[in-house]
């Protein structure tokens, strides 16, 4: 494989990958929605820290501790699910009741950066993916270091196109989404596809 086939066809699943629904998009479209699109950014940029760190964890040779061990996986899966449920769970009982630019919201801004983080990081799906996805694309004699990062950085740049296309896309109906009762049903069918993907995960295998 060239350097040029290389890059094209991580492009191109990359892309199919980014734009499959799931936890990351659930999560960009209830931020935005209620809580506005300088959050949701917030929530995409942690997304994308938590997958630099599972480059990092890769690239080091770290993440192939998940393809091995059975523990390590379990530990990691069980953790991600808990987390999951916990947001899902604060969501289903207390939902936002309107869209507000207070001081505690204010304040709260800097926890989605974390919490889009800690969704990546606590799932051993994402470890497990990078493991076997990333290496079918580095060609030979070249160094694993550094394309690791590379396939890692392209990733990321497609989410965050992706994560601010949506974003962008909620302004068109903010006047409706941002209605009380909208913005309480996103919350509570948010916690819901949260649960979900928590009991998803937790019934998971390798």
């Amino acid at each position: 494989m060239t350097v040029t086939d290389a890059l094209l066809a991580f492009t191109l699943a990359a892309t199919l990958l980014t734009l499959t629904p799931g936890l990351d998009t659930a999560l960009i479209l209830r931020t935005a929605t209620a809580e506005g699109g300088k959050k949701a950014f917030h929530a995409a940029l942690g997304i994308d820290a938590g997958c630099f760190i599972w480059g990092a964890m890769v690239a080091f040779g770290l993440g192939a501790l998940l393809a091995v061990s059975e523990f390590a996986y379990t530990l990691l899966k069980w953790c991600g699910a808990a987390y999951l449920c916990w947001l899902g769970i604060q969501l289903l009982l207390r939902p936002r009741q309107q869209f507000t630019l207070n001081q505690a919201a204010t304040h709260a801004s800097g926890n989605w950066f974390v919490r889009g983080m800690l969704g990546n990081v606590l799932n051993p799906k994402m470890g497990v993916f990078y493991v076997s996805f990333l290496p079918q694309f580095i060609p030979n004699g070249h160094s694993p270091l550094l394309w690791t990062f590379l396939l890692v950085g392209i990733h990321v740049l497609i989410g965050t196109l992706w994560s601010l296309t949506l974003i962008v896309a909620t302004r068109y109906a903010a006047g409706v989404l941002k209605k009380p009762a909208v913005v309480k049903w996103m919350d509570r069918t948010t916690g819901c596809v949260f649960l979900l993907f928590a009991a998803k995960l937790a019934i998971s295998k390798r």
